[in-house]
């Protein structure tokens, strides 16, 4: 039994699709990595956005010609689409047999294969379904690299993000589960560990013994290697922070400890009062420099990186120059622009006025060229330096590709290490040390020493 997944979105999707491929192998499918071998195919959809939510459409309809030439006998569709989209998918897609939704991936076992499991859409409530089964097997996308969820959902109100509907409020793990899986995939040679959840930041404030970030990020850097037959500790990396829930605690954790990554993924979103305002954000720009100074003062080398959305309904041409401003004034190592992205289904949908795409389309340009320049300058602050690396990818003539500490997977630059002065190469999933030469806008470049 041969049975293909296409995983699309976000790194908690990527989760999601890791347990699901556990569970399956588990039942005893084989995973191909050709969907034209395969029996069954399964896509775990995004739709966050319109834009994820069409690719995930484009990509059912491309995978689901395989029924029509190929071996596939069944097409599952699970995740976000469903449900969002929920009973109109399947009058929509046709070819799609099985819909399940966020709180349904328990199911995935019983619906490629069982008959009765047809024609049907399985939405149980998200808050009512088990978050992540403790010990649960997963097939890791990367052998040395491994998100770790550690909170589902999101009791934030922001009105332009669908989360919370389609995965209910926050939900975090206990800390003896995180820190149990943690300990078993660095036994099993993992070598950076990125936290992920949709508001990193305010983990342990829902369980019943509170507890919080800084806590959890002390027990994993506190987890004893050479008890684990390995001699380096691995990163510890956290991404999607919000400014509300930040710590002092948290700060000052990833200050004393080296192997837990000085980068601090903070998405602002905006900085104009009445933007904020409109998009349920409460905080000020004020809140927000002295967030990062704080930061800034009390860790040396500390990365930071944002997120912000242009576009958004009622933004004035003074609200942009405000945003760019501000990115220009704090100078972030790393930033991504989003186009806002509009739907009926979200609370921002009634706000106006829209702005045209062309105009949010010119800004995100202004902004991301501002960008460019900010990061290429910050990237020259490394020339000369030894940086440490982890090697991902060998390239032709003695180059191999990673990222060092201060650069997230697929998010951020790469490191690029030309080991021609040594006599043998670099080991996938290992740690290297280079001396950068050169930098460009957001990439390094160095030899291994």
């Amino acid at each position: 039994m041969k049975l293909y997944l296409e995983s699309l979105g976000c790194a908690r999707n990527q989760v999601d699709s890791e347990i699901m491929t556990g569970r399956l192998k588990k039942a005893g499918w084989t995973i191909t990595q050709n969907p034209e071998e395969a029996e069954t195919i399964v896509v775990n959809t995004c739709s966050f956005i319109e834009d994820a939510a069409q690719e995930s459409i484009d990509v059912i309809l491309e995978l689901a010609e395989y029924k029509k030439g190929g071996n596939c006998k069944r097409l599952v569709v699970t995740g976000c689409l469903p449900e969002r989209y929920r009973e109109e998918i399947l009058a929509s897609l046709p070819e799609v047999d099985v819909l399940l939704g966020t709180g349904a991936f328990d199911q995935i076992a019983r619906a490629v294969r069982e008959p009765q499991y047809s024609n049907m859409c399985i939405l149980p409530d998200p808050d009512l379904t088990e978050f992540q089964p403790r010990d649960a097997s997963r097939d890791l996308t990367i052998p040395h690299l491994a998100y770790l969820k550690i909170a589902e959902g999101c009791s934030k109100a922001c009105t332009y993000c669908i989360i919370p509907r389609l995965r209910g409020k926050q939900k975090s793990r206990p800390l003896e589960e995180i820190v149990s899986e943690a300990t078993q995939l660095i036994a099993n040679g993992v070598n950076e560990l990125v936290l992920v959840a949709q508001d990193t930041t305010a983990y342990g404030n829902d369980l019943p013994t509170r507890t919080n970030l800084s806590r959890l990020m002390e027990s994993l850097a506190n987890i004893p290697v050479d008890n684990l037959i390995r001699t380096t500790q691995p990163w510890v990396r956290v991404l999607y922070g919000h400014p509300e829930s930040i710590e002092n605690s948290f700060i000052e954790t990833l200050a004393a400890h080296s192997h837990l990554c000085p980068y601090f993924d903070i998405p602002v979103q905006h900085v104009s009062p009445a933007i904020l305002k409109h998009m349920g954000r409460r905080y000020t720009k004020d809140d927000l420099c002295r967030l990062f100074d704080r930061i800034r003062d009390r860790v040396s080398d500390a990365v930071l990186r944002t997120t912000v959305i242009v576009g958004f309904p009622g933004e004035t041409d003074n609200d942009f120059k405000a945003l760019m401003q501000f990115v220009e004034d704090v100078r972030f190592d790393h930033l991504g622009v989003f186009i806002y992205s509009d739907s009926d289904d979200l609370a921002s949908h009634q706000l106006s006025p829209h702005i045209p795409r062309a105009v949010a389309t010119d800004r995100y340009h202004y902004l991301m060229s501002a960008q460019s320049g900010i990061s290429s300058e910050n990237n020259r602050k490394y020339i000369g330096k030894a940086v440490k690396v982890l090697v991902e990818e060998s390239l032709d003539n003695h180059l191999f590709a990673g990222r060092a500490n201060f650069q997230a997977p697929e998010v951020d630059g790469l490191t690029y290490i030309n080991t021609a002065k040594m006599p043998f190469g670099l080991k996938i999933g290992s740690f290297a040390d280079m001396r950068v030469t050169d930098t460009m806008e957001y990439d390094l470049m160095g030899e291994a020493i």
